[in-house]
């Protein structure tokens, strides 16, 4: 249980902090709207730090991530009968933290009549900036590969600045390749708010883009078990 809940509170925290941002940015009648993308990158760096805190402090090891929980019991020991625990609690705290920052912006959601304005899948999960399937993959498989290869170089990252310093790498993996397709290296942070944008009757909402979700999905799955598998081999030479 203590999995299940540090990995629930913790991605909760990075996703409703994270699509805040996406809301803050975008929508009608907020005063951060048409922020830059260091802006983006840099909110979402410290949400991470800070989920993977939250996480830590309940006993989890602060994946926040389904794509390293799967690749880590792969090739870097995590306990196979923790995966579904820890998952389930990443796909559930995405969902509910896209929740509660779709409550605090309602107002604003009204007052976005349409998605040119800023009222679309956007605010909650990724895309592409040009629809390319095979790039679109590769940038999330690439994005992720970083990630994962640097976390398996910390450690425990839930202890101490360690945080911190995931936080920093997200911003420059951001800074660096997110342009292309929003960096979302994990299946829980475009899944469970694409999901919450669909069901939850936010006003003036337009399409959900499931025919996208399979990138963010596949794509950090395969980035992270390539990742976790090379650090292994690397390390038997």
């Amino acid at each position: 249980m203590h999995g299940f809940i540090g990995e629930f509170l913790g991605t909760f925290v990075l996703l409703a902090f994270g699509v805040g941002t996406g809301a803050e940015i975008s929508l009608k009648k907020t005063l951060g709207r048409g922020e830059d993308w260091i802006f983006v990158t840099f909110s979402w760096g410290l949400a991470i730090a800070l989920g993977v805190y939250v996480a830590g402090s309940f006993g989890s090891d602060g994946h926040l991530n389904p794509a390293v929980t799967l690749a880590f019991a792969m090739f870097n020991g995590f306990p196979w009968k923790d995966v579904l625990p820890y998952i389930a609690g990443q796909f559930l705290g995405a969902f509910c933290g896209a929740t509660m920052a779709a409550i605090h912006y309602w107002p604003q959601f009204k007052a976005t009549k349409t998605a040119e304005e800023g009222n679309n899948i956007g605010v909650f999960a990724t895309g592409a900036t040009i629809n390319n399937p095979l790039f679109n993959f590769l940038n999330e498989v690439g994005d992720t590969f970083l990630l994962t290869f640097v976390l398996l170089n910390l450690g425990n990252f839930t202890t101490g600045l360690k945080p911190i310093v995931v936080g920093f790498l997200i911003m420059v993996i951001g800074q660096a390749f997110g342009g292309t397709t929003g960096f979302a290296m994990n299946p829980a942070r475009d899944w469970g708010p694409r999901l919450a944008y669909t069901i939850l009757p936010i006003p003036n909402k337009g399409d959900a883009n499931w025919s996208y979700a399979w990138i963010p999905m596949v794509g950090p799955i395969v980035g992270a078990i390539l990742a976790t598998w090379l650090h292994g081999l690397l390390h038997l030479l």
